[in-house]
């Protein structure tokens, strides 16, 4: 990814970002949500990974045949990983897409899959939640507000609210999982799209 988007040049978390995967291991592994959602029976569709880093589920669902849209704000996320698709033979499957994801926007309701599984924002959540098909599935992991406890300096707004995010579900969907994951100080969910 050579071409930076003007708009995230300064950006402070693309800088942020770039910086911490710079001493990052290549790929993060594929994340328990992600393989759990990847085994429910899903309707045709693509899956689109929001804040996906060097993305191994999204390699994963690549694996298994869907194409997947990678959006993250890090260019050095984005090159990590499609260089590995390249290298697995899933260059075509993967859309790497540089954005901020404040002001991203998925196009419409067109994935079977939408995972998010290291960034909170209730914006972003109740678009991603708006682009997954019938009978597609939104896999979540954020921040609680009890990892302030461990990470003061965590800003209150980057956490999952008591409830959150199964509170903020649009109608049509019905929660399969919500719980907490008490020494990470992160709530995981899944939900599936019923209408």
């Amino acid at each position: 990814m050579d071409d930076v988007p003007p708009d995230l040049a300064g950006h402070p978390d693309r800088l942020r970002w770039n910086a911490k995967y710079g001493d990052a291991p290549p790929l993060t592994a594929v994340h328990p949500l992600a393989e759990r959602a990847l085994s429910l029976d899903l309707p045709d569709g693509g899956v689109l990974d929001l804040a996906s880093g060097p993305s191994g589920s999204a390699l994963r669902a690549a694996e298994a045949g869907r194409a997947v849209t990678a959006v993250d704000v890090s260019e050095v996320a984005l090159g990590r990983l499609g260089a590995e698709a390249s290298r697995r033979g899933l260059g075509s499957l993967i859309t790497l897409v540089q954005a901020d994801l404040g002001a991203w926007r998925p196009p419409g309701p067109g994935y079977a899959l939408v995972l998010c599984t290291g960034f909170w924002d209730r914006a972003v959540f109740d678009r991603a939640a708006r682009a997954v098909l019938d009978g597609g599935a939104l896999a979540w992991e954020a921040f609680t507000e009890d990892a302030r406890r461990d990470r003061p300096g965590l800003p209150a707004e980057w956490c999952l609210a008591a409830e959150e995010p199964a509170s903020l579900l649009p109608r049509g969907f019905t929660v399969l999982q919500q719980d907490d994951v008490p020494d990470a100080g992160k709530r995981r969910f899944l939900a599936r799209r019923t209408s």
